[in-house]
């Protein structure tokens, strides 16, 4: 089984049969892309998107002239993390990479970096460290944002996101970072693709990624990936285990989109169905040539959640095809507010709809008959698959503690 590793921390993520927990549209586009195989109801928050159609903007910048412009305004963050749960090695100091994108302190970096911690340091080129605060973080989306005090005089340095959209494959990148604790290390490589969908990733943690050859390593993770014209278009990640040099970064547009509610709400706010499965469509009724009736044929319902207490209930009969993997038996959601779910951009426009706290009514196929019922749309809770690594979880990464510092 292939693992991912936030540069550092091999994860093996949860497979198959991992529930839905939100609504979102973007992940509907992507499941349009992809014939939708990857079930309706995904997580995501913000519109995630599709291939670039104009080439990125000509810049002549070397890459030592970015260094020199960008480099002031990436950091190293120090984390403190303490697990309650254990005797001894209860503490734990890990490293990671991010930067300042507003000159009155704000810092993104991954929240694998800082989700959870006891206590945040953030160090700058010059040796400066000042304590930080966390304002949010969102572990689906591996982003999180700290604040550090804004200088009494002048202005901190700062980069400004590009256009993720405009990145094509084979379009120069650089990523500057502390990979190893060495501080303020940059690389060079290119974009290898777009819209990567990482392996072993639950459907509902599912998100197009930058893919890159640029050297990144445990230490990198949150510091940001730059375009010829020294803007961030993407944030570092995650890397593929057993390979070299195949590195994954978060879209830039992705990220901006995220920021505000970051601050002002601590965390990145998702309706909640609780149901995961796959939309139905023609080429489905013919492989199993059953009078299957067009919707979301409902695999898997997360308990507690508004599915569960409206009654929605989940298949029991694992099939597979070809490299298809499902679970019949389920109820069918065939209209959501009375807009029938035939096709991807069906299914789009009922969840365009759907807010927080609404009540959702739903028609529903079970047994060969058909049914109405409601259910009251409420806000994602964190899942424990959300932040498998997590200190919250208060997991022993690889068994140090507090004589071995940790590079994510």
């Amino acid at each position: 089984m292939k693992t991912l590793k936030k540069f550092g921390k091999a994860t093996n993520i949860p497979g198959a049969l991992a529930s839905l927990t939100s609504l979102l549209s973007n992940q509907l586009r992507m499941s349009r892309k992809r014939s939708l195989q990857m079930g309706a109801f995904l997580a995501a928050l913000t519109l995630i998107p599709a291939a670039p159609a104009l080439a990125a903007k000509e810049c002549k910048q070397s890459n030592s002239d970015l260094y020199v412009s960008k480099a002031p305004a990436v950091v190293l963050i120090t984390a403190l993390n303490i697990n309650p749960y254990r005797m001894d090695d209860r503490i734990q100091l890990t490293t990671g990479s991010g930067f300042i994108f507003d000159d009155q302190g704000l810092i993104m970096t991954n929240s694998h970096v800082v989700f959870g911690a006891q206590a945040l340091n953030v160090t700058f080129n010059d040796g400066t460290t000042l304590s930080a605060k966390l304002l949010g973080a969102d572990p689906i989306f591996d982003l999180a944002i700290l604040q550090i005090p804004a200088p009494k005089t002048g202005k901190l340095p700062a980069l400004s996101f590009g256009d993720s959209d405009a990145i094509r494959p084979g379009d120069k990148v650089v990523a500057i970072g502390n990979p190893m604790g060495m501080n303020l290390t940059i690389t060079s490589g290119i974009v290898s693709a777009i819209n990567r969908i990482l392996p072993e990733r639950p459907r509902m943690l599912s998100l197009p990624m930058i893919q890159t050859d640029t050297p990144i390593n445990p230490g990198n993770s949150g510091g940001p990936i730059l375009n010829g014209c020294g803007e961030v278009i993407g944030i570092a990640s995650e890397i593929l285990g057993h390979a070299q040099n195949i590195g994954f970064a978060i879209p830039s547009n992705l990220a901006s989109s995220v920021v505000s509610q970051l601050v002002t709400k601590g965390r990145v706010i998702r309706p909640w169905f609780g149901v995961d499965g796959s939309l139905i469509d023609s080429s489905l009724r013919k492989i199993f040539a059953l009078p299957l009736t067009d919707g979301f044929l409902v695999e898997a319902v997360e308990q507690n959640s508004p599915a569960a207490i409206a009654g929605i209930t989940g298949g029991s009969l694992p099939v597979k095809i070809g490299l298809r993997a499902m679970i019949l038996g389920g109820d069918v959601i065939v209209a959501i507010n009375d807009i029938p779910l035939k096709d991807g951009d069906s299914m789009q426009r009922a969840l365009d709809l759907i807010q927080i706290n609404s009540r959702v009514r739903l028609k529903v196929f079970r047994d060969g008959k058909t049914f109405d019922t409601e259910i009251k749309v409420t806000e994602r809770p964190l899942q424990p698959g959300d932040v498998p690594e997590s200190p919250q979880s208060f997991s022993v990464r690889d068994g140090q503690g507090n004589n071995n510092g940790k590079n994510h």
